[in-house]
């Protein structure tokens, strides 16, 4: 006797294969959404780091330009006591120990603070320099973020590949910006 096919058999399969499909493609959406949520995360912190040397630069700046309006002013009472030894030395009177102390302090005071106001403006070079490399990771994480949006309404993998490269590569330009 010839056993009767029961219909619904293949129906069942084709549920299942339809189920599985929708299972991986759930799986993959979930995987699109995760990693992106932590790109998000690494450009959130990659724009702190990068506002943090931004303000440094400019506050080291500000402090170079203070320490080289000292110096010009610590100069001018150079010259001062200069021109007013010039003057006594010129009415044949000797200059009082007193302007060549002062001529002395303000020469080695001027030497100190032009050290010190280069060290400041290294700082701030310093600093913008780590500002540009972590603003250059910021831009890459967002191409990054801006792939997997597109990777997902597209449902096209080649194109999540390429954002996670781009995050790599937006990782490795923090990393530079922070050591």
């Amino acid at each position: 006797m010839e056993e009767l096919e029961d219909p619904t058999e293949k129906l069942r399969e084709t549920i299942e294969t339809v189920e599985e499909e929708r299972d991986k493609k759930e799986r993959w959406t979930l995987s699109v959404a995760l990693t992106t949520s932590i790109v998000a995360v690494l450009a959130a912190i990659a724009g702190l780091f990068g506002n943090h040397h931004a303000n440094e630069a400019l506050l080291e700046q500000m402090n170079a330009s203070d320490k080289w309006n000292f110096y010009q002013a610590k100069g001018i009472k150079l010259s001062i006591e200069n021109n007013s030894a010039v003057i006594l030395s010129a009415i044949n009177k000797d200059a009082p120990p007193a302007n060549k102390e002062k001529i002395e302090k303000y020469e080695k005071e001027k030497e100190e603070i032009m050290k010190e106001a280069k060290e400041a403006e290294a700082g701030s070079k310093e600093h913008l320099q780590r500002h540009v490399i972590i603003s250059k990771a910021v831009t890459i994480f967002q191409v990054a973020i801006a792939l997997s949006g597109i990777a997902i309404l597209t449902r096209r993998k080649p194109i999540w590949y390429v954002s996670m490269l781009m995050a790599v590569l937006g990782i490795f330009f923090l990393v530079q910006g922070l050591i």
